[in-house]
């Protein structure tokens, strides 16, 4: 577990960090007025099913762990089709996320998280708007 010098901030270094991690981007998705509909009207998520997944594939993308099999984009596309999603909404979810991993992390993956993170908000706004 890695903790810079500068800060009492933890990297996104560990599943217990990832994990943490996803419960405060969730909460804040969730309660803004903008994205929690989706999560919760459209998509109609059950965060008991949905909240471990998302937990695997971000210790995937950081850690390596082989946990997550699942093909983001067509879960996406689904959705899209029942609600459009806008490029407001990929920059008001990146806008999250890059606050979340700031307000609580540091480090190189919490740096990679967030270069991750705006890969992925270009790559479905592409495929999708």
């Amino acid at each position: 577990m890695n903790v810079s010098r500068h800060s009492d901030k933890p990297d996104l270094d560990s599943r217990a960090h990832i994990e943490s991690f996803v419960d405060r981007f969730y909460q804040r998705l969730l309660a803004d007025p903008q994205l929690g509909p989706i999560f919760t009207e459209v998509a109609a998520v059950d965060l008991a099913v949905h909240l471990p997944r998302i937990k695997d594939y971000w210790c995937k993308l950081l850690l390596g762990e082989q946990g997550y099999r699942r093909h983001t984009m067509e879960i996406h596309r689904r959705l899209h089709r029942r609600r459009p999603l806008q490029p407001e909404d990929f920059e008001r979810w990146l806008a999250t996320f890059t606050a979340t991993v700031d307000d609580y992390y540091q480090g190189q993956r919490a740096e990679r998280a967030k270069h991750l993170a705006r890969s992925i908000a270009a790559n479905m706004q592409q495929s999708l708007c």
